[in-house]
């Protein structure tokens, strides 16, 4: 079990604040008049507590507070400028930032929860006890922001007056930090104090870049303290280990839905986005991928995109499983978007007017920003995440160096995005979600698109999700388990987040027809691998407008499934029918290649999950129980038609 407010608070210890009355004496000593007058609409006093312990521990030549007013905001990004985290490009609107070349993706190995003796945490979770994090805190953190400003933001992670949004308050020295929770999160600094006392918790959230060097990247840690809500992040600039509302606190999250939301909501690594039928009715989508593995090209295909990488749900009292996503923008991986597979993102990138922040991408002289796949003609030679760069230039050992980083990144207000349906992201209620998938970087095993038979077999689809590792994390390497696409991000013991998962999805206070279907996803199996020619892929982006539609389909009764071991998969006629409205060819032998089932693949797949998880201690029964059955009948199967079965064989 988490205890919350479990241990010494590492903020206000080594900030010296500890009651409302120290607070008040530093904020008058320490912010000017206008600050002051800023401050004052915040009355919540653990906050102005937090506030006051962060001024005092970091030390800035001066404060900003940031109210969200044009103003305010126009103020952060001209300083933005001034400083030089950012630059501008030719289009109006759009900088660029480059992080240091040793900081360009998540920091796996130096990010930590601070935990209490004796807490369960996830096998996967790298953890320091409280003393060392204290001791880290202390001893970096005391003073580094002297000759800066430090800017302090109020949002909330999700629209306000949903169920499961949740407040939280964003320090930092680093405009760029700012800037981009400007354009990804809902500035409530009229609304704080409101939401404080609705949800009952806030996050706060202690960045600084310090020098920013590369000699201090060795020392940078990225730290979750899950007892105070509260993250601390020094000696980087790069937003998945800066920008904290975002996977700092999307941890938090989970672990709150886990221990203190069990069978009312639940934290999620996961898209929402909606597709529209023929006759005009929306069918909603979550769902959870790994980085690289098509979950930003899944949000865009809907009609009706809400959110591409978070998602808060709950069980609402209609009975249906309601979802927001946290944030209002995007910080996308920009790799392989072009105007083919993401006609919305490239318009609102290339031919509108919006506000965009670019990060390690190639810039060209003329100040225009390129990417490895984006469609068009490379220019000969401009800036890129390494410095100066031209066609055939090579590193150290002689290998190209490619024009943008493989994590290159865009922040927008998803707003822009022409498909994006603003008004559902900010409905309070949430939109009804009839359909979760799971999806990882699969090449041998499982199909493009199968069902599970029941909640139980649904959960037992994302424990199983595997991936390779990506550029978004630096030090992992190989082929990684991924569970739900959410596992780098469970602070707590992996059971207990299965349970809740089992629980959440079984609840007896969903209806019939608002319990979601689940399912999973594969865009990745190979020729090779289904006894083709070539690494090619079986299928392409466009597909997957295909997979949807079949889901949103079988969900409304429109069309039935093969009942098979691993669960419901289609029928031909039926991808036909859908692949004729995408207008393309959709021949039996493709569709034989992608849904017979490989036995040995998908027995050998359960072994893995069986073997990994029996390592973990008091996991449900569920999840064995569904492993079990699931390979006694694929060896049925396989005794009666062999090692690859066809559908129709079924």
């Amino acid at each position: 079990m988490l205890e919350l407010n479990k241990g010494v608070d590492i903020l206000t210890e080594v900030g010296g604040v500890k009651t409302i009355a120290d607070a008040r004496s530093v904020l008058e000593q320490k912010l000017d008049a206008r600050s002051r007058e800023k401050l004052a609409p915040i009355t919540n006093e653990d906050a102005l507590v937090k506030i006051a312990a962060a001024i005092n521990m970091c030390e800035p030549d001066d404060v900003f507070i940031n109210t969200g007013s044009p103003e305010d905001v126009d103020w952060i990004r001209k300083y933005s400028l001034e400083k030089g985290e950012e630059k501008p490009l030719a289009k109006k609107g759009h900088t660029i930032h480059f992080d240091l070349p040793q900081d360009q993706a998540r920091l796996v190995n130096q990010t930590f929860y601070i935990i209490n003796e004796g807490e369960k945490t996830s096998a996967l979770a790298k953890t320091v006890l409280r003393d060392e994090g204290l001791d880290y805190v202390r001893n970096y953190m005391k003073g580094i922001m002297k000759g800066k400003v430090m800017m302090v933001g109020f949002y909330t992670r999700g629209p306000v007056g949903a169920f499961a949004t949740t407040p939280a308050i964003e320090i930092s020295s680093s405009t760029y930090v700012l800037h981009s929770a400007e354009l990804l999160y809902r500035n409530c600094y009229d609304a704080f104090d409101g939401e404080a006392e609705r949800r009952g918790i806030f996050f706060t959230n202690v960045h600084s870049e310090g020098p920013n060097r590369p000699e201090d990247v060795p020392n940078a840690r990225i730290f979750m303290d899950r007892s105070w809500l509260t993250t601390f992040s020094t000696f980087c600039t790069y937003a998945g280990n800066t920008l904290l509302m975002k996977k700092g606190n999307h941890r938090f999250s989970v672990d709150y839905a886990t221990y203190y939301g069990l069978e009312k909501e639940l934290s999620e690594h996961m898209f929402i986005t909606g597709l529209k039928d023929g006759d005009g009715k929306v069918t909603y989508f979550a769902g959870a991928a790994p980085s690289g593995c098509g979950k930003t090209t899944t949000a865009m295909v809907g009609t009706d995109f809400v959110g591409d990488d978070l998602a808060q749900m709950w069980i609402a009292e209609d009975g249906t499983c309601r979802a927001v996503n946290p944030e209002k923008g995007i910080f996308g991986i920009v790799e392989d978007v072009n105007r083919e597979g993401d006609p919305y993102l490239m318009q609102a990138l290339r031919d509108d007017d919006t506000e965009a922040i670019w990060s390690n991408v190639l810039i060209s002289e003329d100040g225009v920003p390129y990417w490895t796949g984006c469609g068009e003609e490379m220019p000969d030679k401009g800036i890129n995440f390494q410095g100066e760069w031209w066609k055939g230039k090579t590193d150290e050992d002689g290998k190209p160096i490619p024009p943008s980083h493989k994590n290159s990144r865009v922040t927008i207000d998803a707003s822009v995005i022409a498909n994006h349906n603003a008004a559902a992201n900010a409905d309070a209620e949430g939109v009804p979600v009839k359909v979760i998938t799971y999806s990882g970087r699969d090449a041998d095993t499982m199909p493009p698109v199968w069902v599970a038979k029941n909640p139980d077999h649904g959960v037992a689809i994302g424990a199983s999700i595997v991936s390779k590792a990506t550029a978004t994390e630096v030090g992992a390497t190989g082929v990684k388990r991924q569970p739900w696409a959410n596992a780098p991000f469970i602070p707590g013991s992996l059971a207990a987040y299965m349970e809740a998962q089992f629980t959440f999805f079984n609840s007896d206070r969903f209806t019939d027809d608002g319990r979601p279907v689940m399912a999973g996803l594969n865009y990745f199996l190979t020729h090779a691998n289904r006894g083709g020619d070539g690494d090619g892929l079986l299928g392409e982006k466009r597909d997957v407008k295909v997979w949807l539609g079949w889901l949103a389909e079988y969900v409304n009764g429109k069309v039935d499934a093969i009942e098979t071991p691993i669960g419901m998969l289609p029928r031909y006629d039926d991808l036909k029918r859908l692949f004729d409205g995408i207008r393309k060819e959709y021949p039996k032998s493709l569709y034989d290649m992608q849904f017979a089932l490989y036995v040995d693949n998908i027995v050998g797949r359960i072994d893995l999950q069986t073997e990994a998880y029996g390592k973990e201690e008091d996991l449900p029964a569920q999840l064995f129980e569904v492993y079990e059955e699931q390979k006694q009948g694929l060896l049925a199967l396989k005794e009666t038609h062999g090692a690859i079965v066809d559908p129709e064989k079924i």
